[in-house]
């Protein structure tokens, strides 16, 4: 059994696989945020060809350990998620994930050509939001220690 891992946000939603051990978690995809009834049928189908048992939903708390605004829309999202798709959904908490998914992609690098400046920004941010999730499932996994 596999796990999947959720970065939600309000444009994209980040998506990370486990291994079938349940040690390792990779970035997978990212989904763009253009309605639940699109976005359910995606993360549907991405479970059922992997073999996803549970659903690692990151949770956003500020650092006093209280429920950011975009909770409320979180909550939603998994209710209404664990109806589509019948399976567990369990919050990780996902506090500095998406600075800490930044990280690599920081550093020396030359400017990209200007025709290809926003297109590299929008792969980038896609990137960050696919490893948060990993980072968030990832979490979730060495603490539960599977």
């Amino acid at each position: 059994m596999r796990f999947l891992g959720i970065d939600y946000g309000e444009k994209r939603i980040g998506i990370a696989l486990s291994d079938e051990s349940a040690k390792f978690a990779f970035a997978h995809s990212v989904i763009f945020n253009t309605g639940h009834e699109k976005v359910f049928k995606e993360i549907k189908k991405i479970c059922e060809e992997n073999n996803v048992g549970e659903i690692i939903l990151g949770k956003s708390l500020n650092y006093k350990g209280e429920p950011n605004p975009i909770m409320k829309e979180i909550r939603l999202f998994k209710k209404q998620l664990e109806g589509a798709t019948n399976l567990k959904i369990i919050y990780e908490n996902e506090v500095l994930t998406t600075m800490e998914a930044k990280r690599p992609l920081r550093g020396e690098r030359a400017r990209p050509p200007a025709a290809n400046k926003r297109r590299g920004q929008k792969n980038k941010k896609m990137a960050v939001d696919a490893s948060a999730a990993a980072l968030i499932l990832k979490s979730f996994l060495d603490r539960n220690l599977w």
